[in-house]
């Protein structure tokens, strides 16, 4: 146990009055301090959420504080989502709400009970003032922390605003299920979010994109007429009944991100450290178990410093998780405009998956009825996975949605394709994928990114490459294989990727050519700028390349214009700096990249599919944009491409990627919404059940895989065997079918509690919860 024996607490919420409870019932002879600047009985919002697994560790810690919130708890299973006058309702999922006024009083009470002094309407004094006359500072003061404006030098705190304004309200009647209800009105999408916590009231919350709130004339109306325009525009939900506020503003969702939790023995716990939105309920949430890993951390560490950081190492990646989710779930109602004409149940299953830690699987468990519903609208036969669904490009039928993607090996002699290439490519054939997809293959000895990467400019390669679509076709039929073609443009001439990724080759250099004379990193070559001249040889290259990849007996090809490779590079304002026809605008910058695929699209075969994969976003200021991306997927569509494979990043060397489950999804999800054209989703899609919710929710039409397919190149065999599916969608060849059960395992036991307290010590209950 740490020697913290004297606590001052900055806030009064809730994570701070746990906190304090917490270490004083673990030891009571710490003397405990809590400043809260307003009076006990203040509080703003309503109701607040709290999951069953908060709810265990709170049981474990304090089974007093555990009791009393019992008492008060609201209970219900099932979620309703209102869209266009249909109600559809998901069950199973389990709430349990408390007015924050009453998740206060019983903080309250067990702080007094266990002897913790509470200082209210009393600012707290300077942090630093505290820091010199305490063993240990809590600055659990909200997402407007002043503590952590004050050492901002040491938490360098990033703190973003979001696009949608929200008002917190409340109703005195309870809602039977949480309710999103979606108002189109004649200013734009507005919608509601609602649930119950307490037998007679509900939280209300409205919300809707700034340039929607503005022009419906929300920033010119006090408080008083901003709640009766809500009732008035939600008057269903709320049956006719009015809405009510408790100094209720509107105001934009802020995400705050903190480089550093603690300094010293100052430390932050709950929206002072970290911010979660709302529509996954997770504020109060984090600010609880941020309290019991504090508490559990100081108890069992020899000293302050070290419980501070045990502390932010345990909580930071769950945090980060919760802020992931967060920030899908808020990004998807930022964009709820572009799913508003899917059909109402499918709607409501993406609404319900919006976080992505809702899925297919886990709402199958929680509601079948309902899930399956989904999945006869969407067309899975019965007993059929969306996943394993059929899709059509052109003249092709894949039998699945599962892709293998493009994985450069750098296995190739002088761009031959070799046995490796035969056993890693076929072996993945072998596994079920509905399309195995080469490399990136160049098509010229100076388009290489190593000297180790595959090509197709000679007839020797595509003799090479025949080889392995005839054992593909013959051996795992009804799996197609696609090519991709590249030139790597200023990021050529490189290290094999295990000796050195992006460096510099040590000799046998070969000259670059790219849009603009301008290196990917300070050490790498500067490229040379193409000419008029060498734009037309490039483009013939690919056509060239197009044609051999059409009688070595690919089914499909696929344009590469992503990664900041050639084409790409073409594309993002950061690597193209002409002032030619090929540069300035996007339409400029589209030109050659639109020329390349229409020469492409000139010698492949008419009936076989042609994709573009595109970076849809730099990951950099000024580079490309959203809004981009949509316009360049309209634009290859226009030409003919008859899906985007939309992938992201790896433009520019200084880029800064959002890394997370599926964190590429929304740009394809926004690119097939908005452009109107089948999109291929990728990035960081690890689990059968993740391309279930995604192809089911209308996000995506087929999923690419890459880390999970070198893992496990019978990945799409074994998601079949583990969801007991046995259709057509998938084929176990007929030497693997003894292998088509899954293999038993052995138990594995669940994890014990965080910090259990049964015995901890326990003064004279005085004025007992």
């Amino acid at each position: 146990m740490t020697g913290a024996r004297r606590v001052a607490v900055i806030g009064g919420g809730p994570g701070g009055l746990y906190a304090a409870a917490l270490l004083k019932r673990l030891d009571p002879t710490r003397e405990i301090t809590v400043w809260e600047r307003n009076a006990p009985e203040d509080t703003f919002g309503f109701g607040v959420v709290l999951s069953d697994e908060t709810l265990g560790g709170i049981e474990h810690a304090d089974p007093v504080v555990y009791q009393a919130l019992q008492r008060d708890f609201v209970r219900w299973d099932d979620i309703d989502i209102v869209h266009r006058g249909t109600r559809h309702t998901s069950g199973g999922h389990g709430f349990a709400a408390l007015g924050r006024r009453r998740l206060l009083q019983i903080l309250h009470e067990r702080c007094r009970s266990l002897g913790v002094e509470l200082r209210f309407r009393t600012e707290a004094p300077h942090p630093a003032r505290l820091t010199e006359t305490y063993d240990l500072v809590i600055a659990a003061d909200g997402v407007h922390s002043a503590t952590r404006e004050a050492y901002a030098h040491i938490f360098r705190p990033r703190v973003t605003s979001h696009r949608c304004r929200y008002i917190w309200l409340a109703a005195d009647f309870p809602f039977d299920a949480f309710r999103f209800e979606i108002a189109e009105t004649e200013h734009g999408v507005m919608q509601l979010h609602g649930y119950p916590y307490a037998a007679d009231s509900s939280t209300v919350i409205v919300e809707m994109r700034e340039e929607v709130w503005r022009p419906a004339g929300f920033d010119e109306l006090d408080e008083a007429e901003s709640v009766e325009r809500c009732a008035k525009i939600f008057a269903d939900a709320l049956g006719g009944r009015p809405l009510r506020s408790n100094k209720s503003a509107w105001t934009t969702f802020r995400t705050v991100v903190n480089e550093r939790w603690s300094h010293g023995n100052l430390v932050l716990l709950g929206d002072a450290a970290h911010t979660a939105h709302f529509s996954i309920g997770s504020g109060t949430k984090l600010a609880v178990e941020d309290a019991l890993a504090l508490a559990a951390c100081l108890q069992e560490r020899p000293s302050t410093a070290e419980a501070l950081t045990a502390y932010e190492e345990e909580r930071r990646p769950v945090v980060a998780s919760t802020q992931r989710a967060a920030r899908a779930s808020l990004e998807w109602f930022e964009n709820l405009g572009l799913h508003l004409d899917q059909p109402p149940r499918q709607f409501a299953f993406n609404l319900l998956t919006r976080s992505r830690r809702v899925t297919h699987a886990n709402l199958r468990l929680r509601d079948a009825r309902f899930t399956e519903a989904v999945e006869r609208e969407f067309g899975c036969p019965p007993g059929t996975p969306p996943m394993f669904t059929p899709f059509r490009l052109r003249g092709l039928t894949l039998r699945n949605r599962v892709v293998v993607s493009p994985m450069d090996m750098y296995s190739a002699v002088d761009g031959v394709p070799g046995d490796f290439h035969l056993v890693h490519l076929g072996a993945r054939a072998l596994g079920g994928a509905g399309l195995v997809m080469t490399e990136m293959v160049c098509v010229s000895p100076e388009g290489r990114i190593t000297p180790g990467c595959a090509g197709l400019w000679t007839g020797r390669q595509a003799d090479a490459w025949r080889r392995i679509t005839e054992f593909v076709h013959r051996q795992a039929p009804g799996t197609a294989i696609g090519v991709q073609l590249g030139h790597s443009g200023r990021k050529g001439s490189t290290k094999l990727m295990w000796e050195g990724m992006d460096e510099p080759l040590p000799e046998g250099n070969w000259p670059l050519v790219a849009a603009s004379p301008l290196p990917y990193r300070p050490d790498s070559q500067v490229p040379r700028e193409l000419s008029r001249a060498q734009l037309t040889d490039v483009r013939e290259q690919f056509a060239s390349a197009a044609g051999r990849a059409a009688r070595a007996g690919f089914d499909l090809l696929e344009l590469h214009c992503a990664h900041g490779y050639l084409l790409s590079g073409f594309l993002s304002p950061l690597t193209n700096h002409r002032t030619d026809a090929y540069g300035g605008s996007l339409e400029g910058r589209l030109r050659f990249p639109l020329e390349v695929f229409d020469a492409v699209r000139a010698v492949w075969p008419e009936e076989r599919p042609m994709t573009v994969r595109i970076s849809a976003t730099d990951w950099a200021e000024g580079g490309t944009t959203a809004e981009d991306a949509v316009a360049i997927a309209r634009a290859f569509a226009a030409h003919g491409a008859d899906a985007v494979d939309v992938s992201t990043g790896q433009v520019v060397a200084e880029e800064r990627p959002e890394y997370g489950r599926s964190y590429q999804t929304p740009f394809a999800d926004r690119i097939r919404q908005e452009a109107g054209v089948p999109v291929v989703a990728v990035g960081a899609i690890s689990s059968w059940d993740d391309v279930n919710s995604l192809i089911l929710a209308g996000r995506t039409d087929l999923c690419a895989l890459a880390r999970p397919h070198l893992y496990d190149p019978h990945w799409t065999l074994h998601a079949a065997a583990e969801q007991d599916y046995q259709g057509p969608g998938v084929a176990w060849p007929a030497p693997y079918r003894a292998g088509s059960r899954r293999p038993q395992t052995g138990r594995a036991d669940a994890p014990k509690p965080r910090l259990t307290l049964a015995h901890a010590a326990e003064p004279a209950p005085s004025g007992e919860v």
